[in-house]
């Protein structure tokens, strides 16, 4: 088990129980475990609803959209069943939060796929784990059996007249599932590739049934939620962000790890203060702010709040909360090809603009960085990039083309430098592992 990390700056919220065996569902009711799902079948859906609400809580996946209207936008009366699902599909290089989770605290999430079934009235969910996350799954597995046999799953949960029952899957280890009509494609057995929308999950998703689909990080947090209130959980955060969120902090800095901080956070003071600064004194170059689809900062850009609306502001996003730290020595030509490389193996191939758009970009970028390319490549790789945004059934050409642009727009003098033959000033392969895998 990873050695958990900690910093006085942290709130402790969704990362209270880490570290005290809450994997154990004894000891999960001991730290208060599914105390919020009784409370929330005791006072009905408008309660569940109304608290959500006010706590400002927005999907940690990468959207951010606010979780309790989601979850009102399904309709109240179904033909059909509905269905609670959980997106456990972590697969952004840079991010590891949900897999921390999963590790200390599965219970977390089952009561939270518990009270979101409560609140749009499903009697069914389905934990949706990255394929990668084969040990992840037993430990989920183990739970969710522990939860069966207590009797807090099934048929009458806690002597309410309601039932619910969970299930676990796990992926084949395709990131394209992490979008969440093709991880219902996927969940239903299908070649896992994006639906048209509309109609939407809350209306039409998984089996035709309306559908909620939440990110694991935020499941978590629901149950703490309803615990402490939803008021007292949004004054946590900043304006129109509440609460805390996991930040995965890695790359070149002296203290990497997952750290629960709370929304609107400082960068500069993630990277220098919690992060312990960047690894062997070296000078700030670069911060990859949420995951590796969001757009760069540079250096002098880290006077931001960690959250979805200061960083949209600073042109870039929050994402998955993935902070990468890139120090002076990285080639943000090599970085940036690498990235590519990773978005055109993982497209789907259903879209032209991203299946032919990220295999161009990596042709391109990889010209330049073995010191073939051309000043009109520069230009191309912009213009592609900018051809790919918005014109895809799914975010992933966004999440390909929004890096590339912003390591083109901020480091050109480093594309340039390669084209006219000076990328020794930044061949740090041999002498550096990877700051992003």
């Amino acid at each position: 088990m990873p050695t958990l990390v900690s910093h006085p700056d942290e709130v402790k919220i969704i990362s209270r129980r880490f570290g005290q065996g809450a994997t154990d569902i004894d000891k999960y009711v001991e730290l208060d475990g599914y105390k919020a799902v009784q409370t929330a079948i005791e006072k009905g859906v408008d309660w569940i609803i109304s608290e959500m609400k006010a706590s400002g809580l927005r999907g940690r996946g990468g959207a951010g959209f606010p979780t309790g209207l989601k979850w009102s936008f399904v309709p109240k009366q179904s033909v059909k069943p509905k269905y609670v699902l959980v997106n456990g599909d972590e697969s952004e290089p840079g991010t590891c939060k949900d897999h921390v989770i999963f590790l200390h605290d599965p219970h977390a999430v089952i009561e939270g796929t518990m009270i979101a079934g409560l609140a749009i009235g499903a009697k069914m969910g389905f934990i949706y784990l990255r394929g990668e996350y084969r040990y992840l799954l037993k430990i989920m597995e183990k739970a969710v059996a522990d939860a069966y046999a207590k009797g807090f799953l099934g048929k009458n949960i806690f002597g309410s007249g309601i039932d619910f029952d969970v299930v676990t899957q796990t992926g084949a280890g395709a990131y394209e599932v992490g979008e969440e009509s093709a991880l219902m494609e996927s969940l239903e057995g299908k070649r896992g590739v994006p639906r048209i929308k509309p109609p939407f999950p809350a209306v039409v998703g998984l089996y035709g049934g309306p559908t909620v689909i939440n990110n694991a990080e935020t499941i978590a947090s629901v149950p703490h939620i309803l615990l402490m209130g939803g008021e007292a959980y949004a004054k946590v955060g900043s304006e129109r962000n509440g609460g805390t969120r996991l930040f995965g902090i890695s790359g070149h800095v002296e203290k990497p790890g997952v750290y629960e901080l709370p929304m609107g956070y400082s960068l500069r003071k993630a990277i220098y203060e919690v992060g312990g600064g960047v690894r062997g004194g070296k000078k700030l170059k670069a911060v990859v702010p949420g995951g590796s689809s969001t757009p760069v900062l540079k250096a002098d850009e880290i006077d931001v709040g960690l959250d979805f609306d200061q960083l949209g502001k600073a042109g870039t996003m929050l994402g998955s909360g993935g902070i990468v730290v890139l120090d002076e020595t990285v080639s943000m030509v090599e970085f940036a090809l690498r990235t590519i490389q990773f978005y055109q193996h993982e497209s789907c191939g259903w879209c032209i603009p991203c299946r032919e758009g990220t295999d161009w970009l990596k042709k391109s970028i990889g010209r330049i960085n073995a010191g073939g390319g051309e000043m009109k490549d520069i230009d191309n790789i912009q213009y592609l990039a900018e051809n790919m945004m918005g014109r895809t059934f799914c975010p992933l050409g966004d999440a390909a083309a929004m890096p590339i642009l912003g390591f083109v727009k901020k480091f050109r003098n480093e594309f340039e430098d390669y084209v006219n033959g000076k990328q020794s000033l930044y061949q740090i392969s041999a002498a550096h592992e990877p700051a992003l895998v």
